[in-house]
């Protein structure tokens, strides 16, 4: 089994972080590597995992406590931090009866955990763009689908808005308990699935599920210099929290269709142009596409295949920013393959009237040639 690393490490975090460090870090990284977002990225499922396993701990006080202390073995003979989650159901009876045994009645229940507010689901979607909606910023608006509290029971999931009631079995905490001492197995509540309360009349609207899935549509502006596999937050608009918690997020990740013309990199824009062996030869004044119009722009005599010309600010806007990259173009000189007689005759002419000074890499290719072989 692979060695866990430290949960401080993996949030990127040292031992004196705050509780407000680590809520940061937790949400940035679980944005981050959100499976969501890796599509089939076996790797970034397993860095969302660690980072959900590192806040469980850190971001609760007493494991927290018992982490500082003990390390990932956990508190001597308890069996260490098994997982996200804390210790294994089954084996002493997970972090609740182990921190009551510790710090007595000092750790939150699991009622008590259930009932706190809980953050909505962030929602996900794609949307494809163009390449000059990205460089220039548009307005767009996007169909998705959200889970919203029920209209006619308002969440609660009961007939006529009833509340829940606390399940008789488990008393609302959740979980059957048997044993004592150390020797405590957890299992979850098979009455109320682990949820502590029970729905006598369900909603017919919901099910008892509290929640209707809705299309909703959001709108929204691209800012100018927006990139491949950006994604935008539009906070709130995700799917309501839980026991009055706040709404998750509305993740809006681009992808840009490429141009037909010219390639990206930052702001940079990178274009190839074609150009005549008579242009390159004595120069031209060539008109350059850009994303807006054209632009004039000499090249020298002599200019050589694969020659790069910067034209100042023709590239993409800052995102957030008012400067403006480069538009990089790299002349290709296109050889003509098919001839008409007084084309050849010409250059026949051409060649007979040349001194091999024209051709810098030639003549010294044919020097190094005859050095070779006279050595």
């Amino acid at each position: 089994m692979a060695k866990k690393r430290d949960y401080y490490e993996v949030l990127g975090l040292d031992k004196s972080a705050t509780a407000e460090d680590i809520k940061k870090a937790y949400r940035r990284l679980a944005k981050e590597s959100h499976p969501d977002l890796h599509p089939n990225d076996k790797s970034a499922e397993a860095r969302f995992r660690e980072v959900n396993e590192a806040n469980e701990v850190l971001s609760d006080p007493q494991k927290r406590a018992a982490y500082d202390q003990f390390g990932m073995d956990g508190p001597p003979q308890m069996g260490g931090f098994g997982g996200f989650g804390g210790f294994e159901a089954g084996g002493f009876g997970g972090f609740d009866s182990i921190f009551d045994q510790l710090f007595g009645g000092g750790a939150r229940t699991a009622q008590q955990r259930r009932n706190a507010p809980m953050r909505g689901r962030d929602i996900q979607v794609n949307l494809r763009i163009t390449f000059e909606e990205a460089a220039f910023g548009a307005s767009k608006s996007i169909d998705f689908m959200r889970a919203e509290l029920c209209d006619t029971c308002h969440g609660t999931g009961g007939k006529d808005g009833s509340e829940p009631v606390t399940c008789a079995t488990c008393g609302g905490s959740g979980q059957i308990r048997s044993g004592s001492g150390f020797m405590v197995t957890v299992r979850t509540c098979t009455t109320c699935g682990g949820s502590g309360q029970t729905i006598k009349d369900p909603c017919t609207t919901c099910q008892g599920s509290g929640r209707v899935r809705r299309k909703r549509t959001a709108s929204f502006t691209i800012p100018p210099g927006a990139d491949d596999g950006q994604v935008f937050v539009m906070s709130g608009q995700g799917e309501p929290g839980q026991n009055r918690g706040p709404n998750g997020d509305l993740l809006i990740a681009l992808t840009v269709r490429p141009h037909k013309l010219f390639r990206r990199e930052g702001t940079t824009l990178y274009l190839e142009m074609p150009i005549s062996f008579t242009q390159a030869a004595l120069g031209a004044t060539l008109e350059v596409p850009t994303l807006k119009s054209t632009v004039s722009h000499r090249i020298p005599e002599g200019t050589q295949d694969g020659a790069l010309f910067r034209i100042r600010n023709e590239g993409i806007q800052q995102l957030h920013g008012s400067t403006r990259g480069d538009l990089v173009v790299r002349v290709r000189v296109e050889i003509p393959k098919k001839l008409s007689d007084k084309q050849k005759e010409l250059l026949r002419a051409f060649d007979q009237a040349s001194t091999g000074k024209e051709y810098e890499n030639r003549k010294g290719f044919l020097d190094k040639v005859k050095e070779l072989f006279n050595a």
